[in-house]
């Protein structure tokens, strides 16, 4: 095979949950011009509208609205996709919330709702796509983790605890499903200022994760597209259970 098309989604299904803005939609853009045809989705319908008509200027791209953290959202969700496009040949979970505020304030109502976003709906996306995937022996899926899966986060406890998981199931399935044709892999994000985090970071922690990053800048959502089309690609076809960080060198950095 020629190096350049090793990178090519060409004739791939793509779909990406969390993709109506921020990493998920970059991703979703640089797919569609890698070759695939995209499918989004999203628990905000008017997000979702303006991301799909935005991607439909760049290829094919089609939208689903759903809430990933019920769990009948979610499997209506890929029942949907299956139905209408006939196979899922990558699943990028992108979908995630957070909140900042000590250990010790969060609430068993916080757990409920960033757990089943950032870690419930995350496994089961994995289990009900890898189901199809498992049966016709092929498929590419890619987590979005963090650099909390590595590290300790003042502040973001139950963040931290979803996507440690993310990370460890990334592992696990990577290894379970790797003879069956299906292989799982992540990406660990540096600082990123997307929707989710550009409000909540005061600006005393962005200059801490300034200091701490070895790039001396945060990353922009562009810069994680090369990643996962590389995961989703034949380049990355012995490649899995891994977690590419994309961080600037946060997580090399020593003094």
């Amino acid at each position: 095979m020629e190096h350049a098309r090793r990178f090519s989604l060409e004739g791939q299904y793509a779909l990406v949950i969390g993709g109506t803005s921020g990493i998920g939609k970059a991703i979703a853009a640089g797919m569609l011009d890698a070759g695939a045809r995209i499918i989004i989705a999203g628990r905000d319908a008017a997000k979702l509208d303006g991301a799909v008509k935005e991607l439909s200027t760049r290829g094919e791209a089609f939208g689903l609205q759903a809430d990933v953290s019920e769990f009948a959202a979610l499997r209506g969700l890929v029942g949907a996709t299956l139905a209408e496009h006939g196979r899922i040949d990558t699943l990028v979970n992108c979908q995630g919330i957070t909140t900042l505020k000590p250990a010790e304030d969060f609430t068993p109502a916080d757990w409920e709702a960033i757990i089943a976003t950032d870690l419930k709906s995350v496994f089961f996306a994995c289990t009900e796509v890898g189901r199809h995937m498992l049966g016709r022996g092929s498929g590419a899926i890619i987590n979005i983790a963090s650099l909390a899966s590595h590290r300790g986060w003042p502040g973001s406890a139950l963040y931290a605890i979803a996507k440690s998981g993310v990370f460890s199931l990334t592992q696990t399935l990577g290894a379970e499903w790797a003879a069956r044709g299906v292989r799982v892999n992540a990406i660990s994000p540096g600082f990123v200022m997307t929707d989710l985090n550009q409000g909540k970071m005061s600006a005393q922690r962005k200059a801490l994760a300034l200091a701490r990053t070895p790039s001396a800048r945060f990353g922009q959502v562009d810069e994680m597209v090369g990643a996962a089309i590389y995961l989703a690609s034949p380049a990355a076809a012995f490649v899995t259970g891994q977690s590419i960080a994309v961080d600037g060198g946060f997580l090399a950095g020593g003094l």
